[in-house]
C-alpha cells in the first residue's frame, strides 16, 4: 500500500485491538470490545470487498440442528457437548431476534426434515425422536420435533417429515448491514480489500503484514473461520459451500427451511424463489478449498434434486449461483484459543454460523482482555 502521513497516522498506528475478518464473528467481537474498552482503537481488516467467507454467503438458516445431525453429532461428541453447542445456538438465534427482529427479516416458518426414498436413517430418526426430544427438553422446555406429512408436493422422498417448530429463517444480507451499522456507530473502523499475509508475535506487541505493508498492533484477533486452516491443520478444515437460487416461481407451495441427508443439502423459499446449496458429500476432499468457484458436480447435482425431489413437474430457472467457505473438523465445537502473548482466535463455525457466531465473537473478546 502506497500510505500517505494522514492515512497512516489515522487508520494504521496505534491500533489497540486488530480484528481480522468482518463477519460476524468479527463484528461482534469488536462490539464486545467496544464495551470493555470504550477508548480503544479498534480496527477491523477484512480482505474483501464485503465479508468474504460465510456471513454473506450462507442460505439465511436460524437453525441449531436435524435430527439426523444431532444424532450424526452424538456419535462424534459426548451428550454434554452436543447439549452445551445447540444451547449456545438457541441462545445465539434468540438474541439475534430480539436485536434485529423484523430488520433482519426473520421468519418463524419452522424447518422440516425429509429422507430421500433410500436414505437408510429414516427409520432411526423417527424412532429418535422422543429421546432427542427428552435431551433438550431442559433448552427449549417443550418437544422441539414432531413428525409432519408431505404437503409441499416433494417427490421421491418418505411421505412422512420430521417438523422442528424452532428453526426459522433470515435475510443474511440485512443482518450483516445491520450488525456493519452498530460497528461505525461504536467508532469501529473497517477497512476492505486487506489482506493478511503474516503475522509476528513482538515483545509486548505484534508485527502485522496487510497488502505488503507491515506495523505493529497491541493485539491481534483472527476470525477468519475456515481460512484459518493452516493454523490447525488437524482440527480445522475449510469446506466450500455451493449455492444457487432461482428466478420467482408462480403459486410456490414450499414455505420454511428444509435439510436432507443429514445436513448436507439444504433449502428454503426466499420469498417466491427457491434458495438450495449443499451436495459437499458427493466430493469431500476437493471442497475442502478456500477457492469461490461452484463446479458442474455439484451444481448439477443440485439442479437434478430441485427438478426430481423439491419442484417435481415444476418449471424452473436458475438466477444466481455462488459459493461461500465454512470451518468444519471432526467435531463442531468452535475453536476460540489464545495462540501467543498477544495474539488470539475464533474459529471453526461448524456451519453453523448465524446461530452461534455472534457467542464466539464475544468469547474471543472477552479471552484477549482476561
Amino acid at each position: 500500500m502506497n500510505l500517505s502521513f494522514w492515512e497512516h497516522k489515522n487508520w494504521f498506528e496505534a491500533i489497540d485491538f486488530a480484528i481480522i475478518g468482518s463477519g460476524i464473528v468479527g463484528i461482534n467481537c469488536a462490539l464486545q470490545l467496544r464495551k470493555k474498552h470504550p477508548k480503544a482503537k479498534i480496527v477491523i481488516f477484512e480482505k474483501g470487498l464485503l465479508p468474504e467467507g460465510a456471513s454473506t454467503k450462507n442460505a439465511g438458516f436460524a437453525c441449531f440442528g436435524s435430527v439426523s445431525e444431532i444424532l450424526d453429532d452424538l456419535n462424534r461428541m459426548t451428550v454434554d457437548e452436543v447439549l452445551n453447542l445447540i444451547e449456545k445456538r438457541w441462545k445465539g438465534i434468540q438474541k439475534l431476534k430480539k436485536a434485529f427482529g423484523k430488520a433482519i427479516d426473520f421468519k418463524d416458518y419452522g424447518g422440516y426434515e425429509l429422507f430421500l426414498e433410500n436414505d437408510k436413517h429414516f427409520t432411526t430418526c423417527v424412532d429418535e425422536i422422543n429421546r432427542i426430544n427428552q435431551l433438550l427438553k431442559p433448552i427449549f422446555k417443550k418437544a422441539v420435533f414432531s413428525t409432519a406429512e408431505n404437503r409441499f408436493g416433494f417427490k421421491q422422498v418418505h411421505q412422512q417429515l420430521i417438523f422442528n417448530a424452532f428453526e426459522g429463517q433470515i435475510d443474511t444480507g440485512k443482518m450483516m448491514q445491520a450488525y456493519l451499522k452498530l460497528a461505525h456507530q461504536q467508532d469501529i473502523l473497517i477497512l476492505n480489500n486487506c489482506t493478511l499475509n503474516s503475522f509476528k508475535q513482538l515483545e509486548q506487541q505484534v508485527e502485522i503484514e496487510i497488502n505488503q505493508t507491515k506495523f505493529n498492533v497491541k493485539n491481534l484477533l483472527l476470525a477468519t473461520n475456515g481460512f484459518a486452516s493452516s493454523l490447525f491443520p488437524d482440527e480445522l478444515k475449510p469446506a466450500r459451500a455451493q449455492v444457487l437460487i432461482t428466478k420467482p416461481i408462480a403459486d410456490l407451495k414450499v414455505k420454511g427451511t428444509f435439510h436432507i441427508d443429514q445436513g448436507y443439502y439444504y433449502f428454503r423459499n426466499y420469498k417466491d424463489r427457491i434458495l438450495f446449496g449443499g451436495a459437499r458429500n458427493l466430493a469431500f476432499e476437493e471442497e475442502e478449498t478456500t477457492a469461490m468457484q461452484t463446479t458442474a458436480l455439484i451444481q448439477n447435482r443440485l439442479e437434478d434434486v430441485l427438478k426430481n425431489v423439491i419442484l417435481p413437474n415444476q418449471p424452473f430457472e436458475i438466477d444466481q449461483r455462488w459459493t461461500g467457505i465454512m470451518g468444519v473438523g471432526q467435531t463442531k465445537v468452535p475453536i476460540v484459543k489464545q495462540l501467543s502473548e498477544n495474539v488470539f482466535c475464533g474459529v471453526k463455525l461448524g456451519g453453523m454460523g448465524v446461530a452461534i457466531g455472534a457467542q464466539v465473537g464475544k468469547d474471543l473478546a472477552n479471552l484477549s482482555v482476561g
